[in-house]
């Protein structure tokens, strides 16, 4: 038997609409009521409105969520882990809480339970004191995605590496290498968390070379200079015009790490034209795809040697011998070339020469070394970085400076200066790690050696959490 009740309005006993149609639209409940189901009875195709029920019981170990449920996860004996429903469907929410502000000390982890998470395939950890974190199923792409997420970004990844001398600045770490190693990555992170990394990689510098019996040796080019910072720019460091656009993608291998050696200088020959006076360039230095060329070495300073009184080209170029009655050029820097440049050309020598007879300085990673026939020939200066692309400090205070060019030689007196960035005075040597280009053999009298190149260096910076 089929009864039918046919009604527009339902009241209660004070007259308040309990049930009213109007249109295609059916209200249930008064203003200010509470719809409630009964004992055991339940509801569907209403969905959800967001909230959950939380569970007054905390949390201490490994459990399974349910959806429509929020917990109170309590570390302090402990990290554990958070399962996610298995199987879930479009619409079901789960909710956490850091119970004893503690995440960061003992982490919670999230497991999918082969659901993704906001994309990612993967379980985040949580490790931000006070995190509260609010999940929704959407589907099979995205799976899991946070609607409310106070502290951090679910499914975000991380690079995570090893290698050389690790320090940490802040979200940051910073891998130096002073010498050969591994970079090493574990972990390739992704676009939500970090997935390139910043880097400094600089050559050996070029010698610079001896006085012959003659004239002044030019100064050792500097190594090539070559850099990216995605996090971090300070518009008036001075290796601002030498960023790349972008740094470095990585994936979960071994990057080998070249650092460049500096020239080595040679002792003052004894002859017009030794072979070696020119010293040597510097040698590169190699980070994945990017390659610093070693600095040109230096012209040597002796009669009758017309071609190896010329500077040497590189990273940044050689300064030019000075004598034999002609204008001596300096090596060409940025060879071979790459954008942004890696360094300048080195300075040449103009005859006629001065009372001093000083050879070209090399070129640095910002500025040409010095020619022509002036009182000094300095090298040309680096490029600085804040704190040695570490932290970044005081925006605009001090900078650590690379890749300067060695002095040219003098004649008469040895007191022609370096680039700014470890280039080395007249007979002196380059910093080491610098990439600073050696300087130019010069005294009064007899031959003087031209100092070494220094070292280079290759410095790896990323976000890690």
């Amino acid at each position: 038997m089929t009864s039918t009740i046919k009604v527009n309005t339902i009241q209660n006993t004070c007259g308040a609409d309990i049930i009213k149609e109007s249109g295609n639209t059916i209200t249930i409940g008064a203003s200010g009521d509470t719809v409630t189901l009964g004992s055991g009875a339940s509801q569907s195709g209403f969905g959800r409105s967001g909230s959950v029920d939380w569970q007054t019981t905390k949390k201490t170990a490994n459990f399974t969520a349910v959806s429509g449920e929020g917990y109170f996860c309590d570390t302090t004996g402990g990290a554990f882990t958070l399962t996610l429903p298995a199987s879930p469907s479009a619409g079901d929410i789960v909710a956490l809480k850091d119970y004893a502000i503690n995440f960061s000390t003992a982490n919670l982890t999230i497991g999918r339970n082969s659901s993704n998470i906001n994309g990612v395939a993967a379980d985040p950890v949580l490790n931000t004191d006070g995190q509260s974190v609010v999940l929704v199923y959407v589907d099979g792409t995205k799976g899991w995605i946070p609607t409310q997420d106070d502290t951090s970004s679910i499914g975000a990844l991380f690079v995570a590496a090893t290698g050389g001398t690790i320090t940490t600045c802040g979200n940051f770490k910073i891998h130096t290498f002073t010498g050969p190693g591994t970079f090493t990555v574990s972990c390739a992170g992704n676009s939500l968390g970090s997935n390139k990394v910043d880097y400094l990689v600089v050559a050996g510098g070029g010698s610079g070379a001896a006085k012959g019996p003659g004239d002044s040796g030019g100064g050792g080019g500097a190594g090539g200079f070559r850099y990216a910072a995605d996090t971090f720019s300070v518009a008036c460091s001075p290796a601002e015009p030498l960023k790349a656009p972008t740094g470095l993608s990585v994936t979960a291998t071994g990057f080998p790490i070249t650092v460049g050696a500096g020239g080595a200088g040679n002792p003052a020959p004894g002859g017009p034209c030794a072979p070696d006076g020119n010293g040597a360039n510097g040698a590169n230095s190699i980070f994945s795809t990017i390659t610093s060329t070693g600095g040109g070495k230096g012209g040597y300073g002796a009669p009758r040697c017309t071609a190896s009184m010329n500077g040497a080209p590189g990273g940044s170029g050689g300064g030019g011998a000075s004598g034999n009655a002609q204008t001596n050029p300096g090596g060409t820097g940025n060879t071979p070339p790459v954008s942004p440049p890696q360094g300048k050309n080195g300075g040449a020598y103009i005859h006629p020469a001065s009372p001093n007879s000083q050879g070209g300085g090399g070129g640095g990673a910002l500025v040409a070394g010095c020619g022509g026939s002036g009182p000094v020939n300095p090298g040309g200066a680096g490029a600085g970085l804040p704190n040695g692309f570490g932290c970044n400090g005081v925006p605009c205070g001090s900078f650590r400076f690379y890749a300067g060019g060695g002095a040219g030689g003098r004649r008469q007196t040895s007191n022609g200066t370096g680039g700014k960035g470890g280039g080395g005075n007249s007979n002196s040597s380059g910093t080491t790690n610098t990439g600073g280009g050696g300087g130019g053999g010069g005294a009064d009298g007899s031959p003087a050696a031209g100092g070494s190149g220094g070292s280079g260096i290759v410095v790896i910076r990323y976000k890690f959490q």
